[in-house]
């Protein structure tokens, strides 16, 4: 497996198998798909090569609209390289490489840079400026550059498209069961730990308050959650809010802290990776500090029960 992030000084693949999208979630449809990749590559005695795009296509084209992706970067690649593509190749998007016509895309690109022996792509593909290029057009350069074109079914491509938007749905609504039961992995986000006002340590609830790395990630809808964290080498069952502290504070900035059972450590600075296992309530504002602590410990109650019984 390798990563390459300069096109410039690319290897020459081996009867290189190229697909080509921006694999937001890298969910069990779009695993599915990059296993037919990888299936292809081997009957060829090929490399798998898959192009992904940084930033995404809809920062740089559609920059006043929230972004909101399943995956940031360096989680996509790993969960590409895992379903076993044997090569990533991020795309820097710029506005030059958006302004290529879909002739240019083909010729200079994707057989100018790759030399494909196949080229593995669903019948909705759009390329090159506005979008203009689609399989059809790929089938016309199939014989002049010698590659060969293999269609995804449509049903994988359909399938894979509901269920991007099904996601974002589900973490969006804060239904994150559901998502990670169409991601086949728990919802994650990773954040750095930050100062907070620090009044869950006065009542027996301390919390690390966390930062997501990646701005344009989703954040789980307000509420509080059963989770487990990863810091470092260890993993800790705990609970999560996400929200505004009704309860302590009038801020309207977006809080997210947890609290992770038997932790004491002080991590300022460091990364939490933040495994969303299931929502526990919606956000609520108590009347009283005490009041709030009495359901904290139903929380705390309730997510020991569900995560001794969750793999």
């Amino acid at each position: 497996m390798a990563i390459f992030e300069d096109i410039k000084s690319l290897p020459r693949f081996r009867n290189a198998v190229i697909t080509i999208g921006t694999f937001d979630g890298v969910h069990l449809g779009h695993k599915a798909i990059l296993k037919e990749v990888a299936a292809h590559a081997q009957k060829v005695n090929g490399e798998s090569v898959l192009l992904t795009f940084e930033p995404h296509p809809r920062k740089l084209l559609f920059p006043a609209q929230p972004l909101g992706i399943l995956t940031p970067l360096v989680q996509k690649i790993q969960f590409i390289t895992e379903a076993g593509i044997q090569h990533v190749v991020i795309v820097p998007f710029t506005p030059e490489f958006a302004g290529l016509s879909a002739h240019n895309y083909v010729t200079d690109f994707l057989v100018g840079v790759f030399h494909p022996h196949s080229i593995v792509i669903g019948y909705d593909h759009r390329f090159g400026h506005d979008r203009t290029g689609n399989i059809k057009l790929l089938e016309q350069y199939t014989k002049e550059f010698g590659f060969e074109l293999t269609e995804i079914a449509v049903q994988l491509i359909d399938d894979a498209a509901v269920s991007s938007t099904k996601i974002r749905k589900a973490v969006q609504e804060g239904r994150v069961k559901d998502a990670g039961s169409m991601l086949g992995r728990y919802y994650s986000l990773t954040g750095r730990v930050q100062h907070g006002n620090k009044i869950g340590r006065t009542i027996g609830y301390p919390t690390a308050n966390l930062t997501p790395l990646d701005a344009d990630q989703i954040v789980p809808a307000n509420g509080i959650y059963a989770i487990r964290a990863r810091h470092g080498n260890s993993v800790y069952d705990g609970m999560m809010s996400t929200g505004f502290n009704p309860t302590v504070s009038d801020t309207k900035e977006l809080k997210i802290e947890a609290n992770l059972f038997g932790f004491e450590s002080e991590i300022y600075g460091e990364e939490l990776e933040i495994f969303f296992v299931e929502k526990l309530r919606d956000e609520q504002k108590f009347e009283s500090l005490n009041a709030l602590v009495q359901q904290l410990h139903q929380d705390k109650a309730k997510a020991l029960t569900l995560l001794k019984d969750t793999p």
